[in-house]
């Protein structure tokens, strides 16, 4: 990375200069999927996650309930639409729960 000697540049662009420079923008959105289905999903549903996956466009969500995995598949496209909106870009696609 290249340093800059700029005493004006705003850390967030600083920020997301490193973040673009590096490479980091995936492991970023995958950490941020992870935190949008826990904060938006609640704690109850928390609850029997037992694993978060994002691959490409692809949330991979895995259930220990299999009650809970069908009646959340009835509303795979609302739960798309408001962890999108979350997120603020559409990064997710597909929910797949398993």
């Amino acid at each position: 990375m290249k340093k800059r000697y700029n005493e004006n540049m705003k850390l967030s662009d600083a920020l997301q200069d490193f973040v673009a420079s590096n490479k980091l923008q995936t492991g970023l959105d995958k950490v941020n999927a992870r935190d949008v289905w826990n904060a938006q999903m609640g704690p109850a549903i928390e609850k029997y996650t037992t694993s978060i996956k994002l691959d490409g466009s692809t949330l991979y969500v895995q259930l220990s309930s299999s009650v809970l995995r069908e009646e959340l598949s009835y509303g795979k496209e609302k739960i798309v639409k408001l962890l999108n909106e979350e997120l603020g870009k559409n990064l997710i696609t597909k929910l797949v729960l398993r």
